[in-house]
């Protein structure tokens, strides 16, 4: 499918590199593994006719999106994952791809950055009601999936989040039945829009920002797009996922930005931009609504939310 450039952003609007490029060395979590130049080079991706898909929105800085995040394995609060996410080792690392297809098989991540990588600066909306922008760096999940010819009876995809409570100290705790898991319809995750991001500012992906690999779906509620992963599974029933397992009220499979549709404690019709102090109005599938509405014509969003 075709999505055009939108017209009413340029390089200008990002913040600026000497932000974030000012460092010599760049440290992959705690391995002690200094970037590679080859990977670096990789990493410093071209824009694609996808790239620029935050409307007129400014990217968040290296320091907001780096130091304000979900990621329970390391803490509930949303400064634990940057002070505690230094302990995951993130070499060796192997992403498992099983289940309907027709050639399953294990990915070292040094394979997946083989992959041609580009710049998507995307809008992350919270279902807390606090939102983002992001310049990602990876790939279309569908490029890898294409590769493992899913067979007919791939409806879904499957994820599943490293469980190493050694150095995942939330994973100690109970707040959430471990491994994390999401999942997505197969149409789903393989919209040009669906990535699997291994950087972010043309650096390689921070611990706590799901290191060394994590799926973005943009016009979901961040809590979709699942990090660290280990595992993609392709099968023919709708797989279950952690939120929604804790609690199904509030959490449904779908899960798309919906400002119609409120969170039982709270509306979803606004929305905090970090760095932000007055709220801005919630958009309908996060802004990407003409790129992806056509995914659920004909299905209840209120029902199925």
């Amino acid at each position: 499918m075709l999505i055009k450039k939108p017209a009413d952003i340029s390089s200008s609007d990002i913040t600026p590199e000497g932000v974030y490029l000012n460092r010599r060395h760049f440290m992959l979590g705690s391995a002690g593994l200094l970037l590679s130049a080859e990977t670096l080079a990789a990493l410093a991706a071209k824009k694609s006719p996808l790239s620029t898909l935050a409307g007129n929105d400014k990217a968040n800085s290296l320091k907001e999106i780096t130091g304000y995040n979900n990621f329970y394995e390391f803490g509930t609060d949303k400064a634990d994952p940057a002070a505690n996410a230094g302990s995951l080792k993130t070499r060796p690392w192997n992403v498992l791809v099983d289940g309907e297809v027709a050639k399953p098989r294990s990915f070292g991540i040094e394979q997946l950055l083989k992959f041609p990588l580009e710049e998507r600066i995307y809008r992350l909306r919270c279902v807390e009601g606090w939102s983002m922008v992001i310049p990602w760096v990876g790939f279309p999940l569908a490029s890898l999936l294409k590769q493992m010819n899913p067979t007919s009876r791939a409806k879904y995809v499957a994820f599943e989040t490293l469980q190493r409570p050694a150095e995942m100290p939330g994973q100690r705790g109970r707040v959430l039945d471990w491994p994390y898991r999401e999942g997505l319809r197969i149409d789903e995750a393989m919209h040009p829009l669906t990535i699997l991001a291994v950087g972010l500012y043309n650096d390689v992906l921070p611990n706590q920002n799901g290191a060394p690999i994590r799926l973005v779906v943009p016009w979901k509620y961040g809590f979709k797009s699942i990090k660290s992963i280990v595992r993609i599974h392709l099968q023919e029933t709708m797989p279950a996922t952690s939120w929604n397992l804790a609690n199904a009220r509030e959490y449904g499979f779908y899960s798309n930005v919906n400002p119609e549709v409120d969170h039982p404690r709270w509306s979803q019709a606004s929305e905090r931009r970090i760095g932000e102090f007055f709220k801005r109005k919630t958009l309908m599938f996060n802004g990407y609504g003409e790129q992806v509405a056509g995914l659920y014509r004909g299905l209840d969003l209120r029902k199925n939310y």
